[in-house]
């Protein structure tokens, strides 16, 4: 684990990579990576593993689960954006007092690509990209050879009233961030070219437990 507490959550609109830098900000630091998502199709009772059913609001499912948050190194992945609203932020401002706010900036086209060529795992929330991260066996998951789908959301004719509804909800989460001095924002169109300036960030704050070269 690492030897300094750091809180730190990762904003970005769907399909911004918000998952992979958290995983990749959980092997360099030693944090504990809490997914919005996971906690969601852990507790949604129908077991549909849709965490969109968490939309805008309903911090109740999700709180309960970040509870523990105050007495743990964390990386708080937000698959279904968290804190997505203002309302959400606030919320867990009562939780606990976050150190770092990275915002992933990417372009609407990448975003609409990325998510038309999505592909999930319903059970595990395993995520696949047709273009740069298909399945071994298309339309398989890799780890249980199960059947992958996509969500609704993610057909191409609903990516951009998706991508609208996140922009105007989460403008307000981003300027109170910004205001507190603690919102870092990356642009670009790939992960593996914006990680690097996440990675030096963090750096700075918290001792990495691994190099840049060796995530």
């Amino acid at each position: 684990m690492a030897s300094k507490l750091l809180r730190a959550v990762v904003l970005g609109p769907p399909g911004s990579g918000k998952g992979t830098v958290c995983e990749r900000i959980a092997r360099s630091f030693g944090l504990q990576h809490l997914s919005s998502g996971q906690f969601l199709r852990e507790s949604l009772s129908s077991g549909s593993g849709d965490s969109e059913a968490f939309g805008l609001g309903g911090f109740d499912t999700i709180s309960s689960a970040f509870s523990p948050l105050p007495t743990v190194p964390l990386c708080c992945r937000a698959c279904a954006g968290f804190p997505r609203t203002l309302g959400q932020a606030e919320a867990l401002d009562r939780l606990c007092e976050l150190d770092v706010v990275i915002s992933l900036n990417i372009p609407f086209e990448t975003l609409k690509d990325r998510l038309s060529a999505r592909w999930v795992h319903p059970a595990s929330g395993r995520v696949y990209n047709m273009d740069f991260n298909p399945p071994s066996v298309r339309g398989i998951d890799d780890l249980t050879g199960e059947p992958l789908v996509q969500r609704e959301d993610d057909r191409p004719e609903a990516v951009a009233a998706r991508l609208r509804k996140y922009k105007d909800a989460a403008k307000p989460v981003i300027e109170l961030y910004k205001s507190r001095g603690i919102l870092h924002s990356f642009s670009g169109t790939e992960t593996n070219k914006i990680w690097p300036y996440v990675y030096t960030l963090l750096s700075s704050k918290i001792p990495p437990l691994l190099s840049d070269e060796e995530n």
